[in-house]
């Protein structure tokens, strides 16, 4: 009878370490799944539309200069988007020899890439960007001197005579390096720089262009140009997508 008690009692024992084990597996078991859960991270996909509050500035406080930019974004891939610009200008050049005031349109198209990781769920970027731009303008020379090297003999020539130079292109292609972070629930401040390489133009009779739409002040006979932005954009979102 002493050995059925003792029996009983190691059988009882063994059921009852099998239930707290199982019971200790289970209670891991949720813990893990729950940390899973709480660990995954959903990227935002959407719009991202904008426009650049630099330019607007300018125009405020500078007389010679008109112009606006709107931007977007579209994420593809969780560092890489597609990206683009569309804007107007109109700057009137001022020196010793010229007066001459240029206005067009102008579109850029490209990629960013996100080179910042991110912590948890933030959505900012610090990102490296690729353009192709282009650009459709005038210009309207106000007036003109022809400087003279030898002014008692050839006296320098001047000319109040407006003339109008239309139908103007241009193309290029430009690298940037900016940031975008974001200050409220989908809302976004950034800026860029720009470094641009003009790959053809159409030339006016007798001059240069002095400053293209989009790709800003020529340097004489250089094909590199520069530029900047800061902006002010809005993603809206579409869907998530866990990381």
């Amino acid at each position: 009878m002493k050995q059925q008690h003792t029996l009983t009692f190691r059988i009882s024992s063994i059921i009852g370490m099998l239930l707290f084990c199982v019971f200790v597996n289970a209670q891991n078991d949720s813990i893990a799944e729950a940390a899973d859960d709480s660990s995954k991270i959903k990227l935002k996909y959407g719009l991202r539309v904008g426009g650049d509050i630099g330019k607007l500035i300018r125009t405020s406080f500078d007389d010679d200069y008109t112009g606006f930019e709107v931007m977007a974004d579209y994420r593809l891939k969780e560092k890489l988007y597609i990206a683009g610009e569309l804007g107007f200008e109109e700057k009137n050049t001022v020196n010793d020899y010229l007066n001459i005031t240029t206005k067009g349109s102008y579109i850029k198209g490209g990629i960013d890439y996100n080179m910042y990781q991110n912590w948890l769920d933030m959505d900012n970027m610090i990102y490296a960007g690729f353009r192709v731009g282009a650009s459709t303008f005038s210009h309207d020379l106000n007036s003109f001197t022809v400087y003279s090297t030898d002014q008692y003999w050839t006296p320098q020539i001047t000319s109040d005579t407006k003339q109008e130079f239309t139908g103007l292109t241009a193309f290029w292609a430009e690298i940037m390096l900016g940031l975008k972070a974001e200050i409220l629930n989908n809302l976004y401040l950034g800026l860029n720089v720009q470094l641009k390489f003009s790959a053809s133009q159409t030339v006016p009779n007798n001059f240069d262009n002095v400053y293209i739409p989009g790709f800003g002040k020529t340097y004489d006979s250089s094909r590199i140009g520069a530029g900047y932005s800061y902006f002010l954009a809005y993603r809206i979102p579409l869907y998530k997508k866990v990381k």
